[in-house]
């Protein structure tokens, strides 16, 4: 007997005394819990978003569509950076004021080629506001999750007010999840037994956070 026969014979064993109209999972659970909290307006619920995108360490940048390329590559001169990730899906003219030289995301690069690259350039799924976290869903603008774990410098374009929501519970309402999610609160962090905080051990060390929108 396989271990995969092994393990559906034990849920079914456990199932076995489970009427067959028995209420099914997605009404059994409750759900009436509020989707967001104090009904703030856009322009309110963006700047809870920088705050708490600032408080987890997060550096973050406004800029409208114009002047967008141009904050991508001074952040990116500023961290000195020769190379860039570039994802399959990023609009060319959020680089197309020059710059270092652009890598593409390709399946075939090993880690050892994505860990010479310094920065990646990504959009993002959605952003939420009262926990100042950024979801990646693998779409076009993101790339693989690789391209946004190995890299030291990541930049991260949020678009608003659509990819902004306040709360937890309106963000999954927006996403797919069947697909990879990446959740990022701030820069890679970790700490020993000692409380030594140590930044960059599993994902970048640097997030800078563009929040576009408006003329």
């Amino acid at each position: 007997m396989s271990s995969r026969e092994r393990i559906l014979g034990r849920v079914q064993r456990a199932l076995a005394d489970v009427p067959r109209d028995d209420t099914p999972y997605e009404r059994a659970v409750e759900r009436a819990y509020l989707r967001e909290h104090g009904g703030l307006g856009v322009e309110a619920t963006v700047d809870l978003l920088a705050e708490n995108l600032a408080d987890y360490r997060a550096i973050v940048h406004r800029a409208t569509e114009e002047e967008l390329p141009a904050v991508i590559m001074r952040l990116l001169a500023e961290h000195g950076s020769p190379y860039v990730l570039v994802p399959p899906g990023l609009p060319p003219e959020w680089l197309s004021a020059g710059g270092p030289t652009r890598v593409d995301d390709r399946a075939e690069s090993t880690p050892a080629e994505l860990d010479g690259v310094a920065s990646v350039v990504t959009g993002c799924a959605v952003a939420i506001a009262e926990t100042g976290t950024i979801v990646l869903d693998g779409g076009p603008e993101q790339g693989r999750r690789r391209i946004t774990l190995i890299p030291d410098h990541h930049i991260c374009v949020v678009r608003v007010p659509d990819q902004v929501v306040a709360s937890v519970p309106q963000a999954l309402g927006r996403l797919d999840p069947t697909r990879p999610l990446t959740w990022i609160s701030g820069p890679s962090a970790t700490s020993d037994i000692e409380l030594d905080r140590v930044e960059g051990v599993h994902g970048p060390r640097t997030l800078e956070v563009v929040l576009v929108g408006g003329e």
